[in-house]
């Protein structure tokens, strides 16, 4: 896990209900469990400053940093995602993006990108489907300054087969299967006295593989996913032990997030 992926687990799974903002000193602390260096934090900050994630911030505990609106918006389109709650329902309508061409190669590749994490996938080089409407494309479209018609459609022909060959199930599916057995493993090697920063780590880096699926799996309904889809029974698992290890990991980070 590198030191800005960490931050961005840190403040969307913690921070961001706790006014979205630490001291650098509490930042460093938070992350030395992940064994993730006091120089490789600061690097990561300045970068997320950079990019418009963050914003420094003076607090009583020191100076800090706090999460701009932009990446309010990302944190929580992000936690919809990962702590899905209750069953998606699909209206048999897609959500269709036409994008302008993008001439430059970093611009399209990071449009590219940004697009899938928000569950979009392509059917050509400018048209992008979805199984509804993202919250946060609206910001994204206007941050890269690029016009995108949007609008619902109904699509001719077995959405199932659409679906399948849109997007690469059953290498998701593999990497679901993989995921389990090495959250099993990871949870399976926590003692059961073990302390707060050790429960914090073993639940942060079980979120950081959970929350890596965001970019592969754009959460389509289960009536468009093959019979006994192994996501599912990777997510009950997921659910289920970062709710058993959240009241230790949450002890740890308000123990260091007050002090000075």
């Amino acid at each position: 896990m590198n030191a800005r992926a960490a931050l961005f687990d840190l403040y969307g799974d913690h921070l961001r209900s706790r006014g979205g903002r630490a001291s650098v000193a509490a930042l460093v602390r938070l992350l030395a469990p992940l064994d993730i260096a006091p120089p490789a934090v600061r690097t990561a900050v300045s970068r997320m400053v950079r990019q418009g994630w963050l914003t420094p911030s003076r607090l009583p505990q020191g100076p800090g940093y706090e999460v701009t609106p932009r990446c309010v918006r990302r944190l929580d389109e992000t936690a919809l995602r990962i702590y899905r709650v209750g069953t998606i329902t699909w209206t048999g309508r897609w959500h269709m993006l036409v994008v302008e061409p993008v001439r430059e190669r970093p611009r399209r590749e990071r449009l590219k990108a940004d697009l899938a994490f928000l569950g979009y996938a392509p059917l050509s080089e400018t048209t992008w489907i979805g199984p509804r409407p993202s919250p946060e494309l609206g910001a994204l479209l206007a941050g890269e300054d690029i016009h995108a018609d949007r609008f619902d459609a109904v699509l001719d022909g077995d959405p199932r087969a659409l679906v399948a060959r849109t997007w690469d199930l059953e290498s998701i599916g593999s990497a679901y299967e993989e995921w389990l057995s090495r959250a099993v493993d990871l949870v399976g090697a926590l003692p059961g006295d073990a302390a707060d920063d050790r429960v914090f780590a073993t639940r942060s880096r079980l979120l950081h593989g959970w929350r890596n699926f965001l970019f592969r799996d754009p959460g389509l309904p289960a009536d468009l996913l093959p019979p006994g889809w192994p996501g599912e029974k990777a997510r009950a698992y997921f659910e289920q032990e970062a709710a058993r290890l959240l009241p230790a990991a949450a002890a740890f980070v308000d123990h260091h997030l007050t002090e000075p």
